[in-house]
């Protein structure tokens, strides 16, 4: 990996300095990075966390967000392992966006959408951002913070 993509994964802090709703944003967004297994287990606790109807749709919200970052992406997002307890740039500003998009600071979450994404996807993604941190702030109010306690695999660097 060169020093430029390596950058996007340079730890800047640790989730437990998170909020809860930018914690599960990185949480999710590793589970969605981690294929299938990650997807379903995201997708079972929108189910618990939102009831049927509403994980469904915290979901596709989630597939969507992720699946524009990784196709119209300006380079791939870096992430650390799920049980990593460190924060990588990239994912700071991916849980910052969708924080400041659940919060409704609109043009902050389409700035930090900008420097993720092409320009022109930009604001598809600042929206998504917002439909999902709602999502996430809802449930925020019903399960609490995930776990950060967990070591990592001997094959994550963090």
């Amino acid at each position: 990996m060169s020093a430029e993509a390596s950058r996007g994964g340079a730890p800047v802090g640790r989730l437990a300095d998170l909020t809860p709703i930018e914690a599960y944003a990185v949480m999710y967004l590793r589970l969605w990075s981690d294929g299938a297994e990650g997807r379903a287990d995201a997708a079972h606790d929108f189910d618990i966390g939102l009831g049927s109807d509403h994980g469904k749709s915290a979901m596709l919200a989630l597939e969507r967000l992720c699946s524009l970052c990784a196709h119209h992406g300006r380079r791939p997002l870096i992430r650390h392992g799920l049980s990593c307890t460190f924060l990588g740039a990239d994912e700071n500003c991916f849980a910052l966006m969708i924080a400041a998009a659940s919060e409704g600071a609109r043009e902050d979450a389409m700035m930090m959408a900008a420097l993720i994404v092409r320009p022109e996807f930009a604001p598809a993604l600042a929206a998504l951002s917002e439909e999902f941190g709602l999502a996430l702030r809802r449930m925020t109010a019903a399960i609490p913070p995930p776990s950060t306690g967990h070591q990592a695999p001997s094959d994550v660097l963090h």
